[in-house]
């Protein structure tokens, strides 16, 4: 790959609001016209999507470093394998995921029978960020297209030569009616919000995710809000402090931690800083060299802002390792923060940047009642003896976890994806995808062949009645 440049050079041209209402429109009479229901039709439409990504894949990993400095093979890992997955997932078990579902039927209820039938909620509105913009872009896809939506796809203007690449992707194998790009900014997200959608699946802050909802209440529209917040990470006595230092700085300096699930701030025992602090610089050299800023692995921050923002907090604490910035290229060295205050900026808002606030604790209940005092996050990691970590996951409440790990939980695709709270609501992966843009209609079938009097006024044989109700 050549050396980064700045995308600013590139700015995507918002589709102007009477398109996106016309678009809208058609994708309501395209779903109304039945097309999308078949398990055929949507066999089909999750190929194309899985060819077009083997098509793709290099114009995507293009894209990719020429907005965040991904290399290819961070672009392949964390974003189109995960698609790819996905949709190899989807097609394994579409057929048996339509299929309506017996249901046992009451005695007070003979001769019915009952069953669940899963229905498409309708167009379905998708809203993705740029912090991972295939994957949180597609991966709803996939879920829409299984279900049998029809889909609207915003995907982030801070990424535009990844936003330009995907329109044209899609617009290549879809037809508009069935599944639409649209670009700009949060005045085209109004636009895309004022319209009725069934359902309305949003990846990015808790304070858009609020602007989300308060929108989709106008409708009673359901929704997935996929959002994050400040997950912690605990290193408790009885660590492996290199493998637990290791993982976590993996999982820190992945897209240089803006990713929603990274960790984002370390509860650390006392007695174990000197060791992590080394142990961790140790695992940032063998990642990324002595100079990570030369690494070809290593994400930039997404736009000026954010590195103005992340690169504040390094006054914030004492700098233990790391701590290097470079403003033209948004470099920011991985970081650990000691010294900080819990009441400061870097620990009430999300980090999403590669800069780890370190937090001391000498029993586990300081830990505890820490987590408990914010809101729930998006993810929660424990390092140290699996018991105790256990026994910290039982006591707190996250969306995800993993115990003696970071990250992991969200490439299992039997594993659902979403938030708790402040985190988020509903969730998605696998399954789960599948039922986030799914109705589970309740149907009861009653024969005419019999038609038991008690039910009807004036209720005779009450007596009896009372007896199997």
């Amino acid at each position: 790959m050549p050396h980064r440049q700045p995308h600013t050079a590139m700015i995507s041209e918002s589709t102007p609001a009477a398109r996106i209402r016309a678009l809208a429109a058609a994708q309501r009479d395209f779903f109304n016209r039945g097309e999308t229901l078949t398990a055929a039709f949507r066999r089909t439409m999750l190929r194309r999507l899985d060819q077009a990504l083997r098509q793709w894949e290099q114009p995507l990993c293009e894209a990719l470093w020429q907005d965040l400095h991904k290399s290819p093979e961070e672009a392949f890992l964390t974003e189109l394998s995960i698609v790819r997955g996905e949709i190899r997932n989807h097609l394994r078990h579409l057929r048996q995921w339509m299929r309506p579902e017996r249901r046992p039927t009451p005695l007070k209820l003979w001769p019915s029978t009952s069953r669940i039938l899963k229905q498409p909620l309708g167009p379905a509105l998708v809203i993705a960020p740029w912090n991972y913009p295939v994957q949180l872009l597609l991966n709803p896809l996939v879920g829409a297209i299984s279900a049998g939506c029809t889909a609207m796809l915003k995907p982030s203007p801070a990424t535009p030569h990844v936003s330009q690449t995907l329109a044209r992707m899609i617009a290549e194998i879809y037809d508009e009616e069935y599944v639409a790009v649209v670009q700009g900014h949060r005045d085209v997200n109004a636009v895309l919000l004022a319209e009725h959608w069934g359902v309305i699946f949003f990846t990015g802050s808790p304070a858009v995710g609020r602007v989300v909802m308060e929108a989709a209440a106008r409708h009673l529209t359901p929704v997935v809000l996929e959002l994050g917040g400040k997950s912690p990470v605990i290193v408790d006595r009885g660590a492996d402090i290199r493998i637990a230092a290791r993982r976590i700085a993996w999982g820190k300096v992945l897209n240089a931690g803006q990713t929603c699930i990274a960790p984002d701030y370390l509860l650390l025992h006392r007695p174990l800083l000197e060791p992590f602090v080394g142990a961790f610089a140790r695992a940032v050299r063998e990642m990324l060299g002595d100079d990570p800023q030369q690494s070809p692995h290593y994400v930039r921050l997404v736009d000026d802002r954010a590195f103005a923002r992340v690169s504040s907090y390094l006054t914030q604490g004492t700098v233990l390792t790391g701590g290097r910035t470079d403003a033209a290229e948004r470099y920011i060295e991985p970081t650990l923060l000691g010294g900080v205050d819990p009441s400061s900026p870097v620990m009430q808002e999300e980090i999403f940047g590669p800069v780890l606030p370190v937090l001391l604790f000498d029993e586990r209940e300081e830990a505890v009642r820490l987590i408990n005092s914010r809101e729930h996050p998006l993810a929660l990691y424990s390092f140290g003896p699996e018991k105790e970590a256990a026994g910290m996951l039982g006591r707190t409440l996250s969306g995800g976890a993993c115990l003696n790990d970071t990250i992991m939980h969200i490439a299992n695709e039997a594993l659902p994806f979403g938030g708790v709270g402040n985190s988020g609501m509903g969730r998605y992966h696998g399954r789960e995808s599948f039922d986030a843009f799914t109705h589970r209609r309740a149907v009861v079938s009653t024969p005419t062949w019999a038609d038991p009097p008690f039910r009807y006024m004036p209720y005779r044989m009450f007596r009896w009645v009372k007896k199997i109700l």
